[in-house]
């Protein structure tokens, strides 16, 4: 149990992608320079000119409230199966924070359609509301869109590395990333100790794309145990890496805790999460230019499928 504290004020880096997309490699070089000090000192940064267009995001945005504002009976008809990826979560569904009470939220999970790929991690259907017909094609365009963007900003990232650009591209050749709707309501006077939106946790896969309201509530731990707001910024995402990240960089980049608490907007906040993560067989070994001369490797090697299947079953209780 990771016991709460109020946080400071946010200095999480915001980093614009406009130069990376000119075609330059020049630019590309200079983008990656921000990130790789970004991911040193705290594992997340704001992404701003990401060329995903503001009516999509609000489409989906409006798309996802639409969801949360079903009958709860409609929505529990769609509860994912506790291990699997894809469904619909009740709050206090899920424990992130072992030791703690159940998490405040409630969410519903989905993937492409009919591409379970390598991973018997995705290998369930998605769980569609009938009620609502526009919501899979606007959910299935904004999951498409994001997975271009979580590509571009993995391609930085191994440049930041001094690895090819195109590095990570074999092992999320049969990805299939979740995207991850999310409800948070008012921070309760009735909650037990200890007990918020989301526990402090770190994300399992490779990187997380962030989307969030204005609502402000999610909190993010830098490298030297500060707590910090990471508060929200119009027409951005929160890129955030996630342990196979930090296993590839031997700890040089930080899969960073963070938690959300809403406890200041008195109202409901909402945020969508993209969760790039590799193929299930992808093998996570330490970079060759994360290792000093003499230095040994923190971590064995392991597939991607096996750090997160563990790691899901053990925050739903079915370990």
């Amino acid at each position: 149990m990771l016991l709460y504290t109020p946080p400071a004020t946010s200095s999480v880096p915001v980093v614009d992608l406009t130069p990376s997309f000119s075609g330059s490699e020049r630019d590309r070089s200079a983008v990656a320079d921000e990130i790789h000090k970004a991911c040193r000192d705290t594992g997340f940064f704001y992404i701003a000119n990401h060329a995903v267009s503001r009516d999509l995001i609000a489409r989906a945005c409006e798309a996802s409230r639409e969801f949360f504002a079903l009958p709860e009976a409609e929505k529990r008809a769609l509860t994912m199966i506790k291990g699997e990826p894809r469904g619909y979560e009740h709050a206090e569904f899920q424990v992130l924070d072992d030791g703690s009470p159940a998490d405040l939220k409630e969410s519903f999970s989905l993937a492409a359609d009919g591409a379970a790929g390598d991973s018997t991690l995705n290998a369930s259907a998605n769980r569609w509301p009938n009620a609502l017909p526009g919501f899979r094609g606007t959910m299935l365009a904004y999951h498409g869109v994001l997975s271009t963007l979580a590509a571009h900003v993995a391609s930085l990232i191994a440049t930041s590395l001094d690895m090819p650009p195109n590095f990570f591209v074999e092992g999320y050749r049969l990805a299939n990333p979740t995207l991850r709707l999310l409800r948070y309501p008012p921070q309760p006077a009735s909650a037990a100790f200890n007990q918020l939106g989301a526990g402090a946790h770190t994300d399992w896969g490779g990187i997380t794309l962030l989307h969030q309201d204005d609502a402000g509530g999610l909190e993010v731990k830098t490298a030297e145990g500060t707590w910090l707001r990471a508060e929200p910024i119009a027409d951005t995402f929160i890129v955030n890496l996630g342990d196979l990240m930090q296993r590839w960089t031997n700890d040089l980049y930080h899969s960073t805790l963070h938690r959300v608490m809403n406890n200041r907007a008195k109202r409901d906040r909402y945020s969508m999460a993209f969760f790039y993560s590799p193929s299930f067989h992808t093998r996570v070994a330490c970079f060759p230019t994360c290792v000093q001369a003499g230095e040994q490797p923190h971590y064995e090697p392991c597939t991607a499928g096996e750090h997160i299947h563990q790691r899901r079953l053990t925050t739903y209780g079915v370990a």
